[in-house]
């Protein structure tokens, strides 16, 4: 599988992550003290300092809390995609995520839409979390 655009670095604190995500699970660190969701990876809970959390499964479901559509090439490797949306999307669990919402062309992205996590297999070790809108 050929794919030209930018990697994430797999490491032992990430990994989880990006193995459910290419198993098709959403899959964020919660902290085993307070039990706070959180998103982007880390060793150690933004809430209470705790180093102690587990990978728990989440929804992959939630809103668009903000976003914007590029017109302009930033990154040589995403020049074809022009244009193309980034959002950041509030997750129904806390965690915000940025990602981009697809299915759907980038007028057409508002707001306050519900949207569900979908996986993009981008190579045969990763899938990148992507959203769509929500079904109902």
């Amino acid at each position: 599988m050929s794919y030209n655009k930018p990697l994430p670095e797999l490491d032992d604190v990430n990994r989880p992550f990006w193995e459910a995500a290419h198993q098709g699970r959403l899959c964020l660190q919660k902290c085993s003290d307070c039990d706070h969701v959180r998103y982007p990876v880390s060793h150690v809970c933004p809430n209470c300092l705790s180093y102690d959390s587990e990978w728990t499964e989440v929804s992959g479901k939630g809103e668009v809390y903000s976003y914007i559509v590029f017109h302009q090439k930033y990154n040589a490797a995403f020049e074809g995609d022009l244009p193309y949306n980034v959002a950041l999307i509030q997750l129904d669990e806390g965690p915000r995520m940025i990602s981009n919402v697809t299915g759907v062309a980038n007028d057409a992205v508002k707001v306050g839409d519900r949207v569900q996590v979908t996986f993009d297999r981008v190579t045969d070790e990763i899938s990148i979390p992507r959203f769509t809108p929500a079904e109902g």
